[in-house]
Protein backbone atom coordinates (compact mmCIF):
# COMPACT_ATOMS: atom_id res chain seq x y z
CA UNK A 1 0.00 0.00 0.00
CA UNK A 2 1.51 3.57 -1.24
CA UNK A 3 0.15 5.91 1.45
CA UNK A 4 1.21 9.78 1.02
CA UNK A 5 1.29 12.02 4.19
CA UNK A 6 1.22 15.48 3.74
CA UNK A 7 2.78 17.13 6.71
CA UNK A 8 5.00 19.97 7.96
CA UNK A 9 5.35 18.38 11.53
CA UNK A 10 8.38 16.49 11.66
CA UNK A 11 6.92 14.95 15.38
CA UNK A 12 3.73 13.72 13.44
CA UNK A 13 5.34 12.92 10.95
CA UNK A 14 7.78 10.59 13.17
CA UNK A 15 4.55 9.35 14.84
CA UNK A 16 2.94 8.07 11.83
CA UNK A 17 5.69 6.25 10.93
CA UNK A 18 5.84 4.09 13.93
CA UNK A 19 2.31 4.04 14.12
CA UNK A 20 2.03 2.24 10.51
CA UNK A 21 4.80 0.19 11.22
CA UNK A 22 3.23 -0.96 14.82
CA UNK A 23 0.21 -1.77 12.41
CA UNK A 24 2.37 -4.52 10.95
CA UNK A 25 0.18 -3.35 7.51
CA UNK A 26 2.96 -3.55 4.49
CA UNK A 27 2.55 0.34 3.94
CA UNK A 28 5.04 2.63 2.03
CA UNK A 29 4.66 5.73 3.62
CA UNK A 30 5.27 8.42 1.26
CA UNK A 31 6.43 11.80 3.12
CA UNK A 32 5.37 15.50 1.43
CA UNK A 33 6.50 18.20 3.88
CA UNK A 34 4.37 21.14 2.07
CA UNK A 35 1.62 21.70 -0.17
CA UNK A 36 3.94 22.62 -3.07
CA UNK A 37 5.77 19.30 -2.59
CA UNK A 38 2.54 17.46 -2.55
CA UNK A 39 1.71 19.01 -5.67
CA UNK A 40 5.16 18.07 -7.30
CA UNK A 41 4.93 14.39 -5.71
CA UNK A 42 1.53 13.77 -7.78
CA UNK A 43 2.07 15.40 -10.74
CA UNK A 44 5.70 13.30 -10.79
CA UNK A 45 7.72 16.44 -11.21
CA UNK A 46 10.95 16.82 -10.31
CA UNK A 47 12.82 14.39 -8.26
CA UNK A 48 9.52 12.68 -7.98
CA UNK A 49 9.04 11.66 -11.76
CA UNK A 50 9.18 7.98 -10.50
CA UNK A 51 6.92 8.64 -7.84
CA UNK A 52 3.84 6.12 -6.56
CA UNK A 53 0.28 6.72 -7.17
CA UNK A 54 -0.66 6.61 -3.52
CA UNK A 55 -3.73 4.65 -2.75
CA UNK A 56 -4.61 6.81 -0.01
CA UNK A 57 -3.76 10.62 1.06
CA UNK A 58 -3.73 12.07 4.78
CA UNK A 59 -3.47 15.33 4.39
CA UNK A 60 -3.10 18.32 6.84
CA UNK A 61 -4.39 21.74 6.45
CA UNK A 62 -2.72 23.64 7.92
CA UNK A 63 0.82 23.68 5.56
CA UNK A 64 3.24 26.25 4.62
CA UNK A 65 3.98 27.44 1.07
CA UNK A 66 0.66 25.88 -0.40
CA UNK A 67 -2.25 25.06 2.33
CA UNK A 68 -3.96 21.33 2.65
CA UNK A 69 -7.36 22.93 1.53
CA UNK A 70 -5.42 24.09 -2.01
CA UNK A 71 -4.09 20.38 -2.54
CA UNK A 72 -7.22 18.74 -1.54
CA UNK A 73 -9.03 20.87 -4.26
CA UNK A 74 -6.08 20.77 -6.65
CA UNK A 75 -6.86 16.89 -5.96
CA UNK A 76 -10.54 16.44 -6.24
CA UNK A 77 -10.57 18.53 -9.23
CA UNK A 78 -7.95 16.02 -11.44
CA UNK A 79 -9.64 13.50 -13.24
CA UNK A 80 -6.61 11.21 -12.31
CA UNK A 81 -6.71 11.80 -8.96
CA UNK A 82 -10.00 12.08 -7.52
CA UNK A 83 -10.48 8.41 -6.96
CA UNK A 84 -7.57 8.60 -3.99
CA UNK A 85 -9.23 8.90 -0.41
CA UNK A 86 -7.99 11.46 0.65
CA UNK A 87 -8.16 11.52 4.95
CA UNK A 88 -7.70 15.35 6.54
CA UNK A 89 -5.28 14.51 9.54
CA UNK A 90 -5.34 17.76 11.34
CA UNK A 91 -5.28 19.90 14.57
CA UNK A 92 -8.23 21.51 13.62
CA UNK A 93 -11.31 21.41 15.16
CA UNK A 94 -12.55 24.57 13.92
CA UNK A 95 -16.27 23.95 11.86
CA UNK A 96 -15.42 25.70 8.85
CA UNK A 97 -12.49 24.04 8.32
CA UNK A 98 -14.39 20.36 8.55
CA UNK A 99 -17.37 22.20 6.04
CA UNK A 100 -14.82 23.48 3.54
CA UNK A 101 -13.05 20.05 3.74
CA UNK A 102 -16.34 18.15 2.69
CA UNK A 103 -17.42 20.59 0.25
CA UNK A 104 -13.71 19.93 -1.50
CA UNK A 105 -15.07 16.52 -1.32
CA UNK A 106 -12.78 15.04 1.38
CA UNK A 107 -13.26 11.92 1.68
CA UNK A 108 -13.21 12.18 5.96
CA UNK A 109 -11.84 14.19 8.90
CA UNK A 110 -9.72 13.53 11.44
CA UNK A 111 -8.61 15.60 14.38
CA UNK A 112 -5.34 14.71 15.56
CA UNK A 113 -5.27 14.21 19.42
CA UNK A 114 -2.50 15.81 21.40
CA UNK A 115 -1.47 12.92 23.58
CA UNK A 116 0.67 10.60 22.17
CA UNK A 117 -1.07 7.36 22.71
CA UNK A 118 -4.66 8.63 21.27
CA UNK A 119 -2.49 9.81 18.23
CA UNK A 120 -0.83 5.98 17.56
CA UNK A 121 -4.80 4.86 18.11
CA UNK A 122 -5.98 7.40 15.67
CA UNK A 123 -3.45 5.97 13.00
CA UNK A 124 -3.62 2.33 13.62
CA UNK A 125 -7.76 2.62 13.12
CA UNK A 126 -7.35 4.63 9.89
CA UNK A 127 -5.05 1.69 8.57
CA UNK A 128 -7.23 -0.81 10.14
CA UNK A 129 -10.31 1.00 8.38
CA UNK A 130 -8.71 2.90 5.24
CA UNK A 131 -5.89 0.14 4.46
CA UNK A 132 -7.64 -3.10 5.11
CA UNK A 133 -11.11 -3.11 5.27
CA UNK A 134 -11.84 -0.62 2.92
CA UNK A 135 -12.22 -1.47 -0.97
CA UNK A 136 -10.16 0.47 -3.38
CA UNK A 137 -9.83 0.99 -6.76
CA UNK A 138 -7.55 -0.70 -8.62
CA UNK A 139 -5.78 1.93 -11.01
CA UNK A 140 -3.05 2.01 -13.25
CA UNK A 141 0.04 5.19 -12.75
CA UNK A 142 -1.44 7.69 -14.86
CA UNK A 143 1.14 10.61 -16.21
Amino acid sequence: MEVLLIEDSPGDVRLTQEAFREANIAVHLNIATDGVEAMAFLKHEEIHAQAPRPDIILLDLNLPRMDGRQVLAFIKADDNLKTIPTVILTTSDAEADIVKSYELQANCYLSKPVQLEAFESLVRSISDFWLTKVKLPQQTQAG
